[in-house]
């Protein structure tokens, strides 16, 4: 099997009219990927190297998205949107350098698996010719029917032109077929040759291919996978399934979910064994988080990388960029962003940390903001190791503190702090004595006289 040459055509030119999106279907996002990026994922999976994609005409940002996604892909333009085989035949340069199986599948249908590519290549590399994917509907209305006889696919009966014996068939079409490399391009030819509407449907292609004696088989899957997306109501339904996987996976590899239906993941998530999630938490794309690592309810963590044995949250916020070491505490409402904490740092209430590289085992006392942007640019904090800064600081970017600093509680740092240095950065304290009750009394008699005044109206 690993052999074998594979090119993968992936139909991708469908606008999606009925999503209501200026957005071509295949980018719109299941976990935080766009539909056509799952489908390349499960090829690349599956051992493909240089996919075909075809696309409608003026697609710039799907042409960018596939190269970013598969940067081996080549895509083709469909100017006419003429049927299946019309779209697939737009990649003919690449049928045309010989493959030893093609499969055309569709940009639309994400959850495929690179399981179920390989098996329908299994057929072709045990001597089929033609490999049409199936499945078991459990209501058939409107799909087309996969007809057999002794075994073999013999047709492909669409649901307006079946009998009504044929109608009460529920292996149905999944749309999704493998070639032969040796006669694809011939086939698909003579699906065009074939239609006198000018139309050009892969379907048909099973009827050619038997009445040439070619071996035409059916492979099964489950209809949960093989579902496609023409609505946001279907987008959503397989959100749905997409998230089901990718919990079942996490805990399957020794992650503990306490409420796995309210943890919901993106496409590339890598969570570490013994990694504990609480309820209610989001991975956004490009988190990675090592083993021994809580995360506690309602936190939300994008782009960020958390090492070992990390306790963060409630309610904490790793934006793109934060890189938490070893043993850190982050603690509720604190948002980390485009910095590194290292290990054993604390960072436990109500704190905002951004473009900063924190020392190992600091104190990021409650309230305390690093003010990184100046309304035109990012500038650096740097606090050494070992320090502490005092609840409600303000430190001012660009700012190096050095190792061991002690930053007092409320003051605003703006100038560069050498190591072990005790800074404050705040006003003096004046305290007058008396003055307290005096205002009271002030205030009590300012508030009386308004109420009589108020009566007299």
């Amino acid at each position: 099997m690993t052999e074998r040459s594979f090119l993968p055509i992936v139909l991708g030119a469908g606008l999606g009219t009925r999503m209501r999106s200026d957005l071509p279907k295949v980018l719109h996002e299941i976990g935080n990927l766009p539909l056509v990026g799952h489908v390349l994922k499960a090829l690349a999976e599956a051992g493909a190297q240089a996919p075909a994609v075809v696309i409608g005409p003026d697609m710039p940002a799907l042409e960018a998205a596939v190269t970013r996604i598969a940067p081996q892909a080549r895509c083709f333009v469909q100017v006419d949107r003429l049927g299946t085989a019309h779209a697939a035949l737009a990649a003919r340069p690449a049928l045309e350098e010989g493959a030893d199986d093609v499969l055309v599948l569709f940009g639309d249908t994400p959850l495929v698996t690179a399981e179920t590519i390989s098996r329908v290549r299994a057929e072709l590399a045990a001597g089929a010719d033609v490999a049409v994917l199936g499945f078991e509907a459990a209501n058939p209305f409107g799909y087309g029917r996969l007809l057999m006889r002794d075994g073999r696919l013999v047709a492909i009966r669409e649901e307006k032109d079946a009998s009504p014996e044929e109608r009460a068939v529920t292996f149905c079409n999944s749309g999704i077929m493998g070639f032969r490399g040796a006669v694809a391009l011939d086939l698909m030819v003579a699906i065009g040759n074939a239609n006198a509407k000018g139309e050009y449907y892969l379907t048909d292609a099973v009827e050619i291919a038997n009445a040439c004696g070619l071996a035409v088989v059916a492979v099964a899957a489950d209809e949960e996978e093989v579902q496609g997306i023409n609505t946001r109501v279907q987008l959503s339904a397989c959100e749905a399934v997409f998230q089901k996987r990718a919990r079942l996976a996490a805990m399957e590899a020794g992650v503990t979910l306490q409420a796995p239906d309210t943890v919901f993941f993106s496409h590339d998530t890598a969570l570490g064994a013994d990694v504990l999630v609480e309820p209610n938490v989001v991975f956004g794309p490009g988190v990675r988080v090592e083993s021994g690592t809580r995360i506690r309810a309602f936190s939300h963590l994008e782009g960020a990388e958390v090492g070992a044995g990390v306790t963060m949250g409630p309610y904490a916020r790793l934006r793109p960029g934060a890189r938490l070491a070893e043993g850190v505490h982050v603690g509720n409402f604190v948002e980390i962003k485009q910095a590194t904490v290292e290990t054993g740092a604390k960072v436990n209430h109500l704190t905002y940390i951004g473009d900063a590289h924190v020392g190992a085992g600091s104190n990021i006392g409650a309230g305390t903001i690093t003010c990184n942007y100046d309304g035109y640019g990012k500038h650096l904090t740097v606090i050494g190791k070992g320090s502490f800064i005092g609840s409600n600081a303000t430190l001012v970017a660009p700012l190096t503190l050095g190792d061991g600093v002690y930053v007092a509680a409320g003051s605003t740092v703006t100038a560069d702090v050498d190591a072990d240095a005790l800074v404050i950065g705040r006003g003096r304290q004046t305290d007058k004595p008396g003055k307290a009750a005096e205002l009271r009394a002030r205030f009590k008699a300012a508030k009386a006289a308004k109420v009589a005044e108020s009566a007299r109206d």
